[in-house]
């Protein structure tokens, strides 16, 4: 009998999270087409995985996959691969966060919803340089519609919104990063629309007569915890002025406790020194919109966010894999699919996270079964 080694098991169970299909994709969307050097779509999914996953680079990724008998292919071919796999990966991210409940609200008046953000990577080694990546990606479709890489020093580097081209119909979610004026003045003047976090100190607000708007008199007249509230705000960008709503809600006791320690923990670090309203504010979620009342509710603009919100876990687990790794630098396609890869080492994660609540003696479900539970729930 052979050795068996533990990595020969790794790797079915590993594949066992992937969405049903999973293979017969990569040939509908053109990441296996003419196969030289693998020997099945598996081993070329491997690979690729090896190069995103741990950060190796393209050199070092196929030095290893050959010793472990996946591939024999240049670093050249590698990288022609993994710009083909783009699309495919796209299609598993998708697959996988729908088998993981997330949704967005489905009426939104024929608009295209958008989720922008960004994220530092630092190459390896202890002069690696640090870059910032910026993109925003289409929910449901996650169709990554906007990419461009920047160092990290240096002016205009920063998260901001008018980097990112608008559209009249777009709805753009974010984080409260880029909660600036003269971000959302862009976006705004050329027809898109905004729901994003406040961060009260980036983005002031005003009343209709040019008044500091009474923030925190206006927040403590929400007293119950899921008590929700708009008011009719100004923001005033560079060259005009905006008018938003500002929607809150009211956290629960839990939540709030949560949000008051993590800025005293993060104060006792070396961080600002906590102001008093500071610790107030975390009692509540607030987001501006520009979205009209009569169309969209308080309670829809909130719940917009929270789709958002939903998958922040995802993005944050991503983000934590985007430290260190070779990222194709002066290839938008494959650094796109790098993208792609790491959403989905991170989207694994967490399915394997949800798994490991009801996992067997053995290690892992009897996927047979588990159709049959599924089909029999129907």
């Amino acid at each position: 009998m052979e050795d068996f080694q533990p990595l020969d098991e790794d790797w079915p169970l590993l594949l066992s999270l992937f969405p049903p299909g999973w293979d017969v994709q990569a040939v509908l969307r053109g990441a296996s087409e003419r196969l030289r050097g693998f020997g099945s779509v598996g081993d070329l999914l491997r690979t690729l995985l090896l190069h995103v996953g741990p950060g190796y680079s393209l050199r070092e990724t196929v030095v290893r996959a050959k010793a472990a008998g996946l591939a024999e292919v240049s670093d050249v071919a590698l990288l022609k691969r993994l710009r083909k796999a783009e699309a495919w990966w796209r299609w598993l991210c998708r697959a996988l966060l729908q088998e993981s409940g997330w949704e967005m609200p489905t009426e939104w008046g024929g608009r295209k919803v958008r989720i922008l953000d960004g994220t530092l990577i630092k190459e390896p080694g202890a002069r690696g340089q640090q870059w910032r990546i910026h993109y925003s990606l289409r929910v449901p479709s996650l169709e990554c519609d906007y990419f461009e890489l920047t160092p990290v020093a240096g002016p205009g580097n920063g998260e901001v919104l008018d980097r990112f081209p608008g559209a009249p119909g777009d709805l753009v979610l974010a984080d409260r990063g880029f909660a600036k004026p003269p971000g959302i003045e862009a976006l705004t003047q050329q027809g898109a629309d905004v729901i994003v976090r406040l961060n009260t100190s980036s983005l002031p607000l005003f009343t209709g007569d040019g008044g500091v708007f009474p923030l925190g008199e206006k927040l403590r007249e929400i007293q119950r915890p899921g008590q929700v509230a708009e008011w009719n705000v100004v923001v005033h960008g560079p060259k005009r002025s905006i008018s938003g709503r500002l929607c809150v809600i009211r956290k629960s006791e839990e939540a709030t406790r949560r949000a008051q320690q993590k800025i005293l923990r993060k104060a006792q670090k070396g961080g600002p020194q906590v102001k008093p309203e500071t610790l107030e504010y975390a009692a509540y979620v607030m987001v501006l919109t520009t979205l009209p009342a009569s169309e969209f509710s308080t309670e829809a603009v909130l719940e917009g966010y929270r789709g958002r919100w939903q998958v922040e876990l995802v993005f944050k687990r991503m983000k934590s894999l985007l430290q260190l790794g070779n990222l194709p630098k002066h290839d938008h396609r494959s650094a796109r699919a790098w993208l792609y890869g790491k959403l989905l080492v991170a989207l694994l994660g967490h399915k394997l996270m949800r798994l490991g609540r009801d996992i067997s003696p053995w290690g892992y479900r009897l996927w047979q079964a588990k159709e049959q539970q599924r089909l029999a729930a129907v």
